[in-house]
């Protein structure tokens, strides 16, 4: 499991600044795919040696009354849940009663804590840090969470505890059959997904209950069709924060993140009659942002018109087009319809998202890709895009070498996206591209002169100055 790390102190220590720090491939992801919404209170980052998940929890000033004590009530529901806590202080205003309620919440529900002193850029460090001793939450660490400032080596130290091996998890052989396919059925709550596990396993081995919430915690299921072993991962129903009013169900949704981040394929399940919301689209977002091959199924589709299932595709099309990768299913998981489809499409976007592709077919289709449409012209040079060889897998990334990639428009990337997609049958990952350039070995560098043409040059200079 990824760690958690809650990220606590009173309003305005800059909690949500550090959040976005350390999420920062998210906020790529939203420029990267225009009117992809998120909720920003849970995220996925990697700045430091592993992994990890985040939590931005609300800002805790002691003495609160009505709704803002159940956010106190979460805030201590996510230091339980947490494997470490960082308490923010502001550098600049000081220590106040505030930081010492928060500290008290900290020794009390935390297992780890480390103590962040924000706002310190410009700061001597020592000064900065000197009169925050006191919280006994350990040596307090002057950072600039706006600037960066000292944050990856702060993330270093909070994370060196934890296991570093799960980095590498995906890279597993599709070949492998004695591996467990892990597979995490997701979606909002109510949309069927125990229904659906139950169908596929042929027993009623999770609680099915008309009722959102009913599941409070993730849960394996192991099962074996056709001599293949699988884990179905059924987690906790995902739903606007706005919405979650539980402090279980708050924090259930940890669980489905890290559900998320541990499976090799994705099932995201949604409700034909309540059509695409905000939340599945936040929540196929971030299954994206993981890399994560993906089936979108659409649920109780049994009971439409006509008519209305056409809006449903219609529906799908507008907005998920940054998921035209994914294969998608309709479904009733209540009677069975279509439900057989699911695991050859499951194995099917496995296979893709572990392909090993050479270097010479990747090679061959870029000069293809190329040839058809050439990169454009920046400052009157053509982008030059020489070759390509796989970088990673599951979700595959191609790196590709050449001049001046790193002005190749989004646009032509999509283009080149969909080519090897197409050519190499990548339909249900997401792929990845990664572009170098090589170095000009005569940047920086004067031409050298013939003797004859540097008397040239000097007879030259002299008549200038005259």
């Amino acid at each position: 499991m990824l760690p958690v790390i809650a990220l606590i102190g009173r309003p305005n220590v800059g909690k949500s600044t550090l959040f976005n720090r350390l999420t920062r491939s998210r906020d790529a992801l939203v420029a990267d795919y225009p009117g992809l919404t998120r909720d920003r209170q849970y995220g996925f980052g990697k700045l430091g040696p592993i992994p990890y998940l985040v939590i931005d929890t609300g800002g805790v000033a002691g003495g609160e009354v009505g709704i803002n004590e159940l956010m106190v009530e979460q805030t201590v529901r996510a230091l339980e849940e947490a494997d470490a806590a960082i308490i923010m202080v502001d550098g600049r205003s000081g220590l106040t009663a505030a930081d010492e309620h928060v500290a008290e919440l900290a020794r009390k529900h935390a297992a780890k804590t480390w103590l962040a002193v924000n706002k310190s850029e410009g700061l001597d460090s020592a000064i900065a840090s000197g009169e925050f001793h006191g919280l006994g939450l350990g040596e307090p660490v002057a950072i600039s969470a706006a600037h960066g400032d000292r944050v990856a080596a702060f993330m270093e130290v909070v994370l060196a505890d934890f296991d570093t091996e799960q980095a590498g998890d995906a890279e597993e052989s599709a070949d492998d059959d004695e591996r467990e396919l892990r597979i995490a059925v997701v979606g909002r709550p109510n949309v069927g997904k125990s229904t659906l596990i139950n169908r596929l396993i042929g027993e009623e081995r999770l609680v099915v209950f008309d009722q959102p919430g009913t599941t409070r915690d993730s849960v394996s299921v192991p099962f074996v069709r056709n001599d293949r072993k699988y884990e179905l991962i059924d987690t906790a129903g995902i739903r606007r924060k706005s919405r979650v009013h539980e402090i279980v169900e708050k924090f259930s949704i940890i669980k489905a993140l890290q559900a998320i981040e541990r499976a090799q394929v994705v099932i995201a399940v949604l409700d034909a009659h309540e059509g695409v919301t905000e939340q599945d689209v936040s929540l196929l977002g971030l299954i994206l942002e993981r890399g994560r091959a993906l089936v979108v199924v659409t649920n109780k589709w049994d009971g439409l018109t006509a008519a209305e299932r056409k809006h449903v595709r219609d529906e799908l099309d507008r907005r998920l087009p940054f998921l035209d990768f994914a294969e998608r299913m309709t479904i009733s998981a209540l009677h069975g319809t279509a439900v057989g489809d699911l695991l050859p499409a499951v194995e099917r976007a496995y296979r893709a998202a572990t392909r090993d592709l050479s270097t010479t077919d990747l090679t061959r289709e870029l000069e293809s890709a190329v040839t058809a449409h050439p990169p454009p012209l920046v400052r009157g040079r053509r982008i030059r895009l020489r070759y390509a060889h796989q970088g990673g897998r599951n979700p595959p990334v191609i790196v590709i070498h050449g001049n001046q990639t790193e002005r190749v428009p989004e646009a032509y990337r999509r283009y080149l996206i969909n080519r090897f997609r197409k050519a190499f049958k990548l339909k249900g990952t997401p792929v990845r591209l990664a572009f170098k350039t090589g170095k000009n070995p005569y940047a920086g560098k004067r031409n050298k002169l013939t003797p004859r043409q540097e008397q040239k040059r000097k007879r030259l200079m002299r008549h200038v100055k005259k």
